[in-house]
């Protein structure tokens, strides 16, 4: 059975930078394409960031492009977001999710940014 469970979630001031990290088991997390994506109160969920299975190619939603990289080790069977300069309205539940057949997610972390 395939479990992501993601961690790094917390409070944070605006600016501040936060790194997620998701592990996965119960797959070969090689094979699976990691994506991030995130749920604001009162918004819908929304696609943050993906990785392809290799690695190689990376997308970002653009709200993020350039501050939020995606990275992942395969040895670790982990895929990490790293939230640079973070605004207010990066608060959200942020949820890992893995493709590959089916779409498997995790039950999120929450950030909150705030002063």
């Amino acid at each position: 059975q395939v479990q992501l469970v993601e961690s790094g979630g917390g409070s944070v001031q605006p600016g501040g930078s936060l790194r997620l990290s998701c592990a996965a088991s119960g797959c070969t997390f090689r094979r699976y394409a990691m994506n991030w994506y995130r749920q604001a109160p009162g918004k819908e969920r929304e696609w943050v960031a993906g990785s392809t299975s290799a690695g190689g190619i990376t997308n970002y939603a653009e709200s993020v492009q350039g501050r939020f990289p995606i990275s992942r080790d395969n040895a670790k069977n982990t895929v990490y977001l790293q939230m640079n300069s973070l605004p207010p309205e990066a608060s959200a539940v942020y949820y890992c999710t893995g493709v590959y057949g089916m779409h498997y997610w995790g039950k999120g972390t929450l950030v909150t940014v705030s002063s």
